[in-house]
């Protein structure tokens, strides 16, 4: 059988239900029982004579002829019937609300159908034909139906709150988890150009190069470096890991043995974040549905220093879970600097997890609170998109984030000049409308959505190698990848609002500033001073001076006088002092 669909007639062929009901005819190699041909009855006409001369002597021609005769009926039998009698089912079908999205995994061929080619089988003066196995299918998207509340949502207006001008949530039309799970593809998507990607690794390491590079990430050139970004059918690049085949063992950012097996056991989607110099803490994932809990794969990534802490902290031991995160140690790790080690899960998360199809990238400083299904329904999904990612709230020039991340002190200035001369020249410049309908050059890179297929494989392993050349400013190094992949194919990113990001995940203090927090005190109210004495006062008010005078001497108060009925005149009745500014006597 070389397709699944449905059994038209009797003669054998097929009909094969494709995406929105179109039915798509399918031809089938089918063997009939037909007259013998010339060159057959010829060779019977040989056999025959021969067969007849031993018959006579020993008395056997008859048994072997009704042999060969039965043998040739038992073969014509079996192939002539042999792809009739295979039974085709129709391909199960999920109804979303009067809409049929095709389940793709009845109609991808398995293993053993790839691996047959084209061969021809004689048997007897017989040629059979074996057709070429069906071409893999592509996940190729789905439209909601008609009337969903998401099809016409639209994003209110921000509230006017003149005290709150920085980034905020914005709501998100998600579906029901459930709906969410069961549109999950089961085929890949396609990847324009690119079908096979392979991965540099190098013994002895070559060191060779104009500048930049790692004993990690290698040392291309920059002949390399052009070459890379030379689409074609089959290629292999740097990508991490080069100094083995087998990322984790001995090749910096070293993962134990049993951490690496159960990251290969991950087949679907993994859900990432790392936190390396104790600069952050383990947040737990909110709202996770049970479905997500038992087969996604969530993965904390954290250095020695921070599993002590999880340790003497959360009461990390032996299981090596905390909460629904599954901890695993790197050793070895391959920089100095903390923020650059969490590019790696980062970036090369496909080379970590090879079978994963799905990864969503967290920062270590977020905190998730949406089912990932959901997000990636929303933002992958039902875009038909590989990779997505939010766009920066406010800066969408790369020359201007270049300049914001010198004045906040991210990175040396120095560097941070020689990487943006270094694009410019080769044709960077500002963003403008003509880049429509790219939306920004500037990435907000602490969330990644992505599908595990060549060519988003490519793009993450090029904008690492850029980032282990340069500056670990992924910002910057980011649109340049991104645009020169786009010349060579039609495979863009997909870049959604960042006030959508903030949606489903939340942004907590980093571990030193929650530190500096706790550590402070709640602030001492503050009381007013008692009022000084008189003689330190120039000035008085005639309803501050003393009720009573004796003798000269004046009594003093430290409280203000509380005015009661006979204390309210302080002269014969009827007559009032004026409240005007008396000045006292000199003492001299």
């Amino acid at each position: 059988m070389t397709g699944l669909g449905v059994r038209s007639s009797s003669n054998g062929s097929l009909e094969k239900t494709g995406l929105n009901g179109v039915v798509l005819s399918i031809q089938t190699t089918t063997t009939t029982r037909s007259k013998p041909s010339k060159m057959h009855k010829e060779r019977e006409s040989l056999l025959l004579p021969w067969i007849c001369k031993f018959a006579g002597r020993k008395k056997v021609g008859m048994l072997l002829l009704f042999l060969i005769s039965a043998v040739v009926f038992l073969r014509v039998l079996f192939v002539g019937k042999g792809e009739d009698g295979q039974e085709v089912q129709v391909p199960p079908s999920l109804h979303f609300n009067g809409t049929s999205i095709i389940n793709h995994s009845t109609l991808l061929p398995t293993n053993e159908e790839q691996n047959v080619n084209i061969r021809n089988i004689s048997f007897l003066g017989m040629n059979v034909v074996l057709s070429p196995p069906t071409p893999p299918m592509h996940f190729l998207g789905y439209t909601l139906p008609q009337g969903h509340p998401c099809n016409s949502f639209t994003l209110p207006p921000p509230p006017s709150d003149r005290k709150r001008t920085g980034p905020r949530p914005c709501p998100v039309c998600y579906l029901p988890v459930e709906e969410a799970i069961a549109l999950m593809p089961n085929a890949p998507s396609f990847s324009p150009v690119l079908k096979n990607l392979t991965y540099i690794y190098e013994e002895p390491l070559n060191i060779d190069t104009e500048f930049g590079g790692s004993d990690f990430g290698g040392y291309p050139t920059l002949k390399h470096r052009n070459d890379s970004f030379d689409i074609k059918e089959t290629m292999s690049v740097h990508c991490g890991f080069v100094k083995g085949p087998q990322p984790g063992r001995n090749t910096g950012f070293d993962i134990d043995e049993a951490d690496l097996l159960e990251m290969k056991q991950c087949r679907g989607i993994v859900v990432a974040s790392a936190v390396f110099d104790a600069f952050d803490d383990v947040k737990a994932p909110q709202n996770i549905s049970k479905y997500s809990e038992e087969t996604v794969c969530f993965y904390m990534f954290v250095d020695e220093e921070t599993e002590s802490i999880l340790k003497k902290e959360r009461g990390l031991n032996g299981n090596k879970k905390v909460g629904i995160w599954r901890v695993v140690v790197v050793h070895n790790l391959p920089y100095s600097d903390g923020r650059r080690n969490g590019k790696v899960p980062k970036l090369l998360v496909h080379r970590m997890f090879p079978n994963a199809r799905y990864s969503l990238w967290i920062d270590g400083k977020l905190e998730l609170v949406v089912d990932p299904h959901q997000i990636l329904e929303r933002f992958l999904w039902r875009k038909n998109a590989t990779f997505a990612i939010s766009r920066h709230y406010k800066r969408f020039d790369v020359l201007v984030e270049a300049e914001a991340n010198k004045a906040a002190g991210k990175y040396d200035n120095a560097s941070i000049d020689f990487q943006v001369e270094f694009y410019k020249n080769e044709g960077l410049t500002p963003y403008s409308v003509a880049k429509l309908p790219i939306t920004s050059d500037v990435p907000e890179g602490c969330v990644i959505l992505r599908e595990h297929v060549p060519i988003s494989n490519l793009f993450t392993c090029l904008w690492f190698n850029e980032v282990d050349r340069f500056t670990s400013r992924d910002q910057i190094s980011f649109s340049t990848v991104r645009d020169k992949i786009a010349a060579k194919t039609n495979w863009t990113v997909s870049m959604f609002l960042d006030c959508e990001r903030r949606n489903f995940v939340v942004q907590r203090y980093h571990r030193a500033e929650q530190e500096r927090y706790a550590r402070q005190k709640p602030p001492v109210p503050k009381f007013s001073p008692p009022p000084p004495s008189l003689r330190s006062t120039p000035v008085l008010i005639s309803s501050d001076l003393p009720r009573k005078v004796s003798s000269g001497r004046a009594v003093s108060r430290t409280t203000p006088p509380r005015r009661r009925g006979r204390d309210r005149r302080s002269g014969p009745r009827g007559h009032r002092k004026a409240n005007l500014p008396v000045r006292l006597p000199d003492s001299a």
